[in-house]
């Protein structure tokens, strides 16, 4: 059975990782496939979310110390665990090429650089028994995977120097309350609630939706005038799509938009 199952179905891309015996600790080969299914989702039309989830009663552990040294027990030089973070890089590195959403069902724990990787999505939405820890320092590490990017823009800086130095864990409460978490539900309503708002975004206007995610994570790294400025080029290009022009039909015709994706 594959380590990562990734299914297209009414527009939403499903990446699941699968790995449930290893509570979804991911490998080389686990990666290989995460960063195969988001190039695929960012050049495929048919996929307008991604969904990633995890299989059994975690969303992911992190990495898997075991295989992280092809196959030896032994820890890793200084050499082999940067080579290993180089693998892992990818994740982010492809993820910040894909305009379209990213939803995060966060179904168990996600600790390590299991919660880096949720951190890189755009939303995360939990299971109300989810845990989540930064628990490097735990072991005398650092988070290597992006976490020390991400954590401090979502809940920040002082909250994330806490998680980080403490490693403790978290409920889904306490996620949900600094912002490291959207939302929360019960555990059977988690996939169902997380499918609703992807199949609200996969219908709605496609090009609106991802300049918007464009513009807000280039907004982090402009200044006021700067981010203005590219706002009117985009809403100048944004304003020539036949969804626009629905939205507007619709709106004085007091009926729900029929929204064709372009």
């Amino acid at each position: 059975m594959s380590e990562l199952l990734y299914e297209i179905k009414d527009g939403i891309g499903t990446i699941t990782l699968n790995r449930p015996e290893r509570l979804n600790a991911f490998t080389h080969h686990m990666v290989d496939l995460w960063v195969e299914a988001l190039q695929d989702a960012r050049e495929n039309d048919a996929v307008r979310v991604v969904v990633v989830t995890g299989a059994g009663r975690a969303f992911c552990s992190g990495g898997d110390v075991g295989n992280m040294a092809s196959g030896s027990r032994a820890a890793m030089t200084g050499l082999q665990h940067k080579q290993w973070l180089e693998v892992v890089h990818r994740v982010p590195l492809t993820l910040e090429t894909l305009d379209k959403p990213v939803i995060a069902a966060l179904n168990g724990a996600a600790v390590g650089a299991g919660l880096d990787m949720a951190l890189m999505c755009d939303l995360r939405f939990a299971a109300e028994g989810a845990r989540f820890s930064e628990g490097y320092v735990k072991v005398g590490l650092i988070p290597g995977d992006g976490g020390t990017y991400f954590l401090p823009r979502l809940v920040g800086t002082a909250k994330a120097l806490e998680l980080f130095w403490t490693g403790d864990l978290i409920d889904a409460q306490e996620a949900l309350r600094i912002g490291l978490v959207n939302r929360i539900y019960p555990p059977e309503r988690l996939m169902p609630e997380v499918y609703e708002l992807a199949g609200r975004l996969a219908a709605g206007p496609t090009v609106a939706i991802r300049t918007i995610k464009r513009a807000v994570y280039q907004g982090l790294r402009m200044d006021l005038r700067a981010h203005l400025d590219m706002i009117s080029s985009h809403m100048a290009y944004v304003r020539q799509t036949e969804d626009h022009r629905e939205g507007a039909r619709a709106f004085v015709e007091k009926r729900p938009p029929q929204f064709k994706g372009r």
